[in-house]
């Protein structure tokens, strides 16, 4: 944990008290004492620091100087969800990279069952995402959202969602442009199952302005794939 991340019906009078794996990593980790400070944050909010005022029975009680803006999101996603297995893994490495909203599609190669999956309850995926959050120490919590059919939500809700992304899908097997030319601007991300998309979903993508783009020929797996291409057209952050 590089941030200490808390919920802001947590806070109550500038004061925050909690126990559980937060608590055991101030208390084993950090060694944390009264009087010391930790770097903290509030979800959706912003960060600061903390100092202790009490430590005992597995508990941690801080008071809170939050006046500090996180670092924002500088990308969305549009995904081809693998198994939740991968999905599991991948979530908190999202939210650490700096993931806005997630959309998971229904393309071909998509495995029915993964609709059914259990992963897909918020109780299940957002301490995920917090887990990614406190480790790149900001607060913004990514959106979640499951979307069926592909064709429908390209054809009737991408544009709404999504209104002024610089659009990118990633394929393999296909040329794209270099990262140094990808337009400035907030990214959008389409990366498919790990077989790639089918050519109508590419069609269709690149219908609603997508410009295609590869990692080259070798076929990655889906969380190796999204994590090495947010790191590649990632622009804005570097500066």
């Amino acid at each position: 944990m590089n941030r200490i991340l808390f919920e802001r019906s947590e806070i109550d009078g500038g004061v925050a008290r909690f126990g559980g794996a937060r608590a055991r990593h101030v208390i084993d980790v950090l060694h944390g004492e009264v009087g010391q400070t930790l770097k903290t944050g509030e979800i959706d909010g912003p960060v600061g620091v903390s100092r202790i005022i009490s430590v005992g029975d597995g508990e941690v009680a801080v008071e809170i100087c939050h006046c500090e803006e996180a670092l924002a999101s500088w990308f969305d996603l549009v995904l081809a969800p693998p198994r939740p297995r991968a999905m599991k893994r991948l979530l908190p490495q999202l939210a650490s990279l700096g993931v806005g909203r997630i959309v998971l599609v229904g393309a071909k190669k998509v495995e029915k069952d993964f609709w059914g999956a259990t992963l897909l309850k918020e109780e299940n995926w957002r301490p995920l995402f917090v887990d990614g959050l406190m480790q790149a120490g900001t607060t913004e919590m990514p959106a979640l959202e499951t979307r069926r059919n592909f064709a429908r939500f390209v054809r009737e809700e991408l544009d709404a969602m999504f209104p002024s992304a610089n659009r990118v899908v990633a394929h393999p097997y296909c040329g794209g442009a270099p990262a140094a030319e990808r337009r400035a601007g907030r990214l959008l991300l389409a990366v498919g199952p790990e077989g790639g998309w089918t050519d109508a979903e590419l069609e269709l993508l690149e219908e609603r302005g997508f410009s295609r783009f590869s990692l080259g020929k070798r076929i990655l797996k889906t969380d190796t794939a999204v994590i090495a291409l947010a790191a590649k057209l990632n622009k804005e952050e570097q500066q």
